[in-house]
């Protein structure tokens, strides 16, 4: 393995999980369903708790101080992804978000127009858009190759007309954890005047991208797998977002943070999320300058990803040798983020219980994924074993992993 940008003895410092003793000798590997929680997050949770655990933005101090925490958060995340604050809306998760986002397209789209929704994504980013076909609006599916579960722009292209206009894909796959060419697919859909709704749920915990760059309108993620609390995250064009109808209580049309939030926030975990940004800055310190980046938050990416590809390789180089496991995805990791799906005769889950014995925690199951395992010809009821891991794993417990599936395969 080459060496490591990272340290992780100094990364793992900052979670608490790590010096938990009922997790001791247990390598996480399902960070794809929720990572651990960085420590200036949970700082940032207990303060509000302890003092501003109140209604925000009224007349005196503790809710003035409140209102504060919550902005700063807003502002922080902007900074991270590269975007103004008028970008950021938070929700409490990314299917909810998503299903507003889906209801508020359906007032906005005409009967006739055309939508574009892949089979590789999670649910939550193809059944909320699909369901505006019961509004007259047609819904095509640019669909992955049976054989890879790959997207190819070729597919799209075939698909793409003046009546399109919207197009919904992953980043990364929680499947198949293909990289997909999201500024690619932003060229086409900005040139057809079409909106460009971009999960990135599977990618933004491998690094916060620059949204100015990728092009996306919308562009979705949730804190709780990006090292902070259960809520989820929307960056909106506040010119479409302004489009839009309100999904909110009528007397809240001119706030824009209300428009696509109709249920009360949670302000305590809003304003804990502005720590997920002082993590990646914590990231960005420790990769030193060694790492290239315009920003803290360029080189916390560029280190976060150089750090999962070294680790990534031993893990891809084992499982291409096996030819009892079918490896989903590219077994390149430069194309790939360390979410590694395999197909076994053996449920996913069950085998995720066998490597449980050996200290070793992966997921089993379908992960929401549904359409893309039957397009792989998966019984979503079978299942796939699926080992994710992030830039805090060590190689120790890649090891770990592979000694457990050399046991257990």
């Amino acid at each position: 393995m080459t060496t490591l940008p990272l340290d992780p003895a100094r990364l793992r410092a900052l979670f608490p999980a790590f010096s938990e003793p009922s997790l001791a000798g247990q390598a996480f590997f399902e960070n794809a369903g929720g990572s651990y929680t960085a420590q200036p997050v949970l700082d940032r949770l207990d303060t509000y708790y302890r003092t501003n655990k109140l209604q925000p933005y009224g007349a005196y101090p503790a809710s003035i101080a409140a209102g504060e925490a919550m902005d700063l958060a807003f502002e922080r995340m902007a900074a991270a992804l590269n975007v103004s604050a008028d970008w950021i809306h938070f929700g409490p998760s990314s299917s909810a978000n998503t299903y507003v986002l889906g209801h508020a397209f359906s007032g906005w789209l005409k009967p006739g127009d055309a939508i574009v929704v892949t089979n590789q994504d999670h649910e939550a980013n193809t059944g909320a858009w699909r369901r505006l076909a019961q509004h007259g609006i047609e819904v095509r599916e640019w669909a992955v190759d049976a054989r890879t579960g790959q997207l190819s722009l070729e597919a799209l292209d075939r698909l793409l007309d003046a009546r399109v206009r919207l197009v919904a894909m992953p980043h990364c796959s929680n499947i198949v954890g293909d990289i997909n060419p999201v500024a690619e697919v932003a060229c086409r859909t900005r040139a057809l005047g079409a909106v460009l709704v971009v999960d990135g749920v599977s990618y933004a915990p491998h690094g916060l991208p620059d949204l100015a760059a990728l092009g996306a309108d919308i562009y979705f993620f949730s804190a709780y797998k990006t090292y902070g609390p259960h809520q989820g995250v929307m960056a909106v064009r506040p010119e479409l977002a302004a489009q839009l109808p309100n999904q909110g209580h009528f007397f809240n049309d001119i706030k824009p943070r209300y428009r696509l939030t109709p249920a009360g926030p949670d302000h305590a975990q809003i304003a804990a999320s502005a720590g997920i940004v002082d993590y990646l800055e914590a990231v960005a310190d420790i990769a030193g300058p060694s790492v290239e980046g315009e920003n803290p938050f360029r080189r916390a990416h560029a280190a976060m990803r150089a750090q999962e590809v070294s680790l990534s390789t031993p893990l891809l180089d084992y499982l291409r040798n096996r030819n009892d496991i079918q490896l989903i995805g590219p077994s390149d990791p430069l194309r790939r983020a360390p979410t590694i799906a395999l197909r076994h005769s053996e449920p996913g889950l069950a085998l995720a219980k066998r490597l449980a014995t050996h200290g070793v925690m992966a997921g089993g199951g379908h992960f929401y994924a549904w359409r893309l395992l039957e397009a792989l010809g998966i019984d979503p009821n079978h299942g796939v074993l699926r080992l994710s891991f992030v830039h805090y794993t060590t190689p120790e417990e890649v090891q770990q992993l592979i000694a457990a599936l050399d046991a257990e395969l």
